[in-house]
């Protein structure tokens, strides 16, 4: 987006004497060369800058472009129809970005967290340091923290920001050390519970010819419910309004008055189309979530709000504390979109022109031409990754859908639940006869068409890694079946009630779910049954489940409860052990018809 032409402020009245200028036509002719000065001080700078702010959200390490049904955006057409557009990967972001900096004399970039974390394999199989190579390249200038940055824990989340080699595995490369980001990841409430302070910078202040814009950042505050409690051990999440408020104070004592606040917590669009008005027909209007109140809660000392973590689209605006309209962004994940907004800066009071703030989202189309630099570091990290990434793991007939299946129970979902019980069921193995997998662990879907040269239908170790990117080690706990039954009413009551996180269930599990009703009488209770028996809430059962399910991560307490803990090999291992046993290339692993859960509208 190219800055719009600032209005031509009204030239001061000039007084002239008959002896400085005998003519009207001498003054008219003298009116350009006086414009541009302050009484014979020399050139004044306009009252207004446009600013432009790039951000974007939600990348996952996706160097690569993103696979199957991950890898495309929604576009509403003129007719009402819609249309799915590939899109993503960081060689043409990178181009996106650049192309949109042209023109622009101050552009500032800055992105919502999760970064990394859940990564695919070129870049999560080494720690992460591909992509925070990537994103200095692309000149990213702040982020903030989201739940992903502490899947490894602090210390290493330090290490990405301060850069050195991986305190196991070394230097990747020979003769290189990781110099870490050049960019400040921002976590102003992530605090330390032995300090009590910021465990990185709480905001930081981007600066340039005298325009100041001070960034805040902040992950949600319920990250310890979806991450390992060992990724957020010695860390308390503080709530994000208190948070944002008290450092835009802050600023705004420092003389800081232009302050944007990056969120990693987001909101659900009306339309998952990117290009949907979600401020219809009123301001904010389309959009629900815990975003909204959120960003009627911050002061309106903050002028935009750049968001995350639900990995939807949207550009809306939601009315501040005041009751003034508030720019609220989020571009989607994996680098599909970015945003591009323009901040009017006022010189004069050093804040932005609410009124004149101007946002749109835009597609990284992958019909323009790759960043040279991106496909260089790609090729680079793929060819270290390659021993590991091309080994063929499986077979299958058909894409497989998890990430981008429509339905709460995916095919990907029961083939994975499906690994999980067959590897735990063996009574040296856990004797498991129950898995749950938690839907939000299942970062992509199973392709058929081929990535590289491994042909179609092959699934490849790098590909079983991106569906399966934590590496999580299996529990098999004791659980009552009145406990098996509350796992599933947790699903859609309590904190899961306003968004549902509906299990994927392994085979022989079978209940109904009816969603005309409300939270935890949504479960059929006596539909819930073991190959065809009903479960009994006196009896005990074995149940797998990856340890973060088993530290009653995702809002399942009661799967916290469980008793007798096995640890098992990691779900990945067990993922690539299913498709091996389980597929060959003349008898193919097939979708499953994905029918375990009868879901009630």
């Amino acid at each position: 987006m190219s800055p719009r032409p600032h209005k031509k402020r009204k030239a001061r009245r000039i007084l002239a004497t008959a002896a400085g200028l005998a003519t009207v036509g001498a003054l008219v002719a003298a009116l350009p060369a006086m414009a541009g000065q302050d009484k014979g001080h020399g050139h004044q700078k306009p009252s207004t800058v446009d600013v432009q702010l790039l951000s974007f959200n939600d990348l996952h390490g996706n160097l690569e472009a993103p696979a199957g049904s991950a890898g495309t955006v929604t576009e509403k057409q003129a007719d009402g129809t819609t249309k799915a557009i590939p899109a993503g990967g960081i060689e043409y972001l990178a181009t996106s970005l650049r192309n949109a900096r042209k023109g622009n004399a101050y552009s500032v970039t800055a992105a919502g967290g999760d970064m990394v974390g859940a990564s695919p394999l070129l870049s999560g199989l080494f720690h992460d340091e591909p992509t925070i190579e990537a994103l200095n390249k692309i000149d990213l200038d702040v982020t903030t923290v989201g739940n992903h940055e502490f899947d490894e824990g602090a210390v290493e989340l330090a290490r990405l920001q301060n850069g050195g080699c991986h305190p196991t595995e070394g230097c990747y490369e020979k003769g290189k050390k990781f110099k870490g980001a050049d960019f400040p990841y921002l976590a102003a409430n992530v605090t330390s519970e032995k300090t009590g302070k910021p465990i990185l910078k709480p905001y930081t202040v981007w600066k340039k010819n005298g325009v100041k814009i001070g960034f805040i950042g902040v992950t949600l505050e319920g990250t310890p419910n979806i991450v390992t409690a060992e990724g957020v051990k010695g860390l308390k999440f503080h709530d994000e309004i208190e948070t944002v408020n008290k450092y835009a104070q802050e600023l705004d004592r420092q003389g800081v008055k232009s302050i944007v606040a990056l969120i990693h917590e987001g909101g659900a669009p009306a339309s998952t189309a990117y290009n949907y008005d979600c401020d219809s027909p009123g301001a904010g209007d389309g959009i629900s979530g815990p975003i909204t109140e959120i960003a009627k809660g911050i002061t309106s000392k903050v002028d935009a709000l750049v968001t995350g973590h639900t990995h939807a689209a949207y550009v809306c605006t939601i009315p501040d504390p005041s009751g003034k309209p508030r720019l609220v962004t989020s571009a989607s994940s994996f680098g599909k979109l970015y945003t591009d907004t323009t901040l009017t800066y006022d010189r004069r009071t050093n804040d932005i022109v609410r009124t004149s703030v101007e946002s749109a989202n835009h597609i990284v189309s992958r019909e323009q031409p790759k960043a040279p630099d991106m496909t260089s570091l790609i090729g680079r990290w793929n060819k270290l990754a390659a021993p590991i990434a091309n080994a063929p793991q499986g077979f299958i007939s058909a894409d497989i859908n998890g990430r981008g299946a429509t339905t709460p129970e995916s095919p990907l979902g029961d083939v994975i639940a499906d690994a999980q019980l067959a590897g735990t069921a063996p009574a040296d193995k856990g004797g498991a006869q129950i898995a749950f997998m938690n839907p939000g662990g299942i970062r992509s879907d199973l392709v058929y068409k081929a990535s590289g040269s491994e042909g179609d239908g092959v699934v490849t170790y790098g590909e079983a890694f991106t569906v399966q990117p934590f590496t999580n080690m299996m529990n098999v706990v004791d659980l009552t079946g009145a406990q098996v039954i509350t796992a599933l009413q947790q699903q859609v009551s309590g904190s899961n009630e306003a968004s549902p996180k509906i299990l994927q269930v392994s085979k022989g599990l079978t209940y109904t779910l009816d969603m005309t009703k409300t939270g935890a009488a949504r479960v059929v209770t006596d539909s819930v049954k073991l190959d065809g028996a009903a479960i009994d809430p006196a009896k005990t059962y074995r149940v797998a489940m990856n340890e973060f399910l088993g530290g009653g991560g995702d809002g399942f307490p009661v799967l916290g409860q469980g008793k007798n803990k096995l640890v098992g090999p990691s779900d990945l291992d067990l993922f690539n052990a299913y498709l091996a046993a389980n597929s060959t290339a003349q008898a193919p692993l097939a979708p499953p018809t994905a029918d375990r859960i009868t879901i009630l509208k």
